[in-house]
């Protein structure tokens, strides 16, 4: 059974608020923006993470606390599941503006959010060639 995430070519989960490019012309989700292609919420996704590094949150546990506040989740175990994914430090500096650490940090927050990750890298790559950033 697809996630919710999945259902709505969103899966980073973004919340409803901003006018992202590829949106559906529909928005049924009250709360979660639905995308027409699961290119445009990996774009999304990225294009979040991007702003981050801009406005300075320039750590993995600074980038996930930021993407997934404690007021609504388990901030801890987020960071903790990311970083095992990624086989990083939670305090080691990344630089999202470089595929090699955009895409596993991508990769792994798809996985957090859905519970596995069902797109295939062309898709993922796709989604990130939107946002500026390819291989």
């Amino acid at each position: 059974m697809a996630t919710r995430g999945e259902r709505n070519n969103n899966p980073g989960n973004i919340r409803r608020g901003s006018h992202w490019q590829g949106l559906a012309g529909t928005q049924p989700d009250p709360d979660f923006c639905v995308f027409t292609d699961p290119k445009f919420g990996i774009r999304a996704l990225a294009e979040v993470l991007l702003s981050y590094q801009q406005e300075g949150f320039d750590t993995l546990a600074t980038i996930i606390a930021r993407w997934a506040p404690s007021n609504e989740n388990n901030t801890r175990a987020y960071v903790a599941a990311v970083a095992a994914s990624m086989k990083v430090d939670p305090n080691i500096h990344l630089d999202v503006r470089q595929y090699s650490q955009l895409y596993p940090l991508v990769d792994a927050i798809i996985c957090h959010e859905n519970g596995r990750n069902i797109y295939p890298r062309t898709t993922l790559d796709a989604g990130l060639a939107l946002a500026g950033i390819v291989p």
